[in-house]
């Protein structure tokens, strides 16, 4: 069976987010953790190398059956030239919460932003809530971006 190559780590989050670069990315992510913890109630994990998620279930694959994972619920990067924000658009109303969000793009299965002064953090709240009341039945696999 296939597994998923971004598992969760006992990397630290915190040395991962003091290390992140340059400095407003740091403190974007440090801001998002904050806003991840209070509204998942999760306690954040490392992801691979470079993901914070939040939470997690289990997906099966709709193009093979046998291919089933876990991955978080919602999570983000704090990657060098934008944040990386996961789980967002995945279920059908944060999909369509999403356009309220502020200045964003979007990549396969997540959400890119410049910086947090860009959107709307009251609609993030929302949708970090959305992304992480999925149930822990299998569900289809998330796209990747």
């Amino acid at each position: 069976m296939a597994e998923n190559k971004t598992q969760p780590t006992d990397a630290s989050v915190e040395d991962f987010l003091d290390a992140a670069m340059p400095a407003q990315r740091r403190d974007d992510g440090k801001a998002l953790d904050a806003i991840f913890r209070e509204v998942t109630g999760a306690v954040p994990v490392m992801w691979g190398p470079s993901m914070v998620g939040y939470g997690s279930f289990r997906y099966v694959s709709p193009a093979n059956p046998r291919t089933r994972g876990d991955w978080p619920k919602a999570g983000f990067s704090p990657r060098k030239a934008q944040l990386s924000i996961y789980g967002l658009k995945d279920l059908p109303e944060g999909a369509a919460l999403l356009p309220a969000l502020g200045k964003y793009t979007e990549g396969m299965g997540c959400v890119y932003v410049r910086k947090l002064d860009d959107i709307d953090l009251h609609v993030l709240r929302r949708l970090i809530a959305i992304a992480a009341s999925r149930g822990d039945d299998p569900e289809p696999a998330p796209t990747t971006g």
